[in-house]
């Protein structure tokens, strides 16, 4: 909850900047909504509940679907294609840029949600993931989120690479 609460707040702040910023909000509502970390395919499941409770509430298939793609993107393999793709992105990534407080927060969180996976796998598998993103040219899509947070999640993740 803590996570989608500061999602929300970030919508807020970028809000302008979406094509269509009610469809990133359904998208943001729903992207960590099955999260369980014994599994691969949650952001497919998440986006198809998503996409499916769009077409219950009689949105458009157009509507149900760029909300599920947004919702899909997040699992950060590709670059996302628009612009509210890139809002939803950049969105369920700012925890990156956090203060350090909270992104040592989130690092305790993380770790607590695979401790059933053994220290020395999980520390390699953070790692992998970590590196990938302090691998990539930007971190962030947006030119606000760049601004914003870039400098300071790279400085989070050199900090975490260091420790792991």
């Amino acid at each position: 909850m803590q996570h989608l609460r500061e999602c929300l707040a970030h919508l807020e702040r970028v809000r302008s900047f979406a094509e269509r910023p009610s469809e990133v909000e359904l998208a943001l509502w729903f992207h960590d909504a099955i999260y369980d970390t014994h599994k691969s395919n949650n952001e497919e499941r998440s986006a198809e509940w998503a996409r499916d409770s769009a077409w219950a509430v009689g949105l458009s298939d157009e509507q149900a679907m760029r909300i599920y793609n947004h919702v899909v993107t997040t699992r950060h393999h590709v670059v996302p294609a628009t612009q509210d793709a890139m809002i939803v992105v950049d969105i369920d990534l700012s925890v990156l840029g956090a203060d350090t407080a909270r992104f040592e927060e989130y690092e305790v969180q993380v770790r607590e949600e695979y401790s059933w996976v053994p220290d020395i796998v999980y520390r390699r598998g953070r790692r992998k993931i970590l590196q990938d993103f302090a691998n990539r040219e930007r971190i962030y899509c947006t030119e606000y989120f760049r601004i914003e947070y870039e400098a300071r999640a790279r400085e989070n993740i050199a900090r975490s690479l260091t420790r792991l």
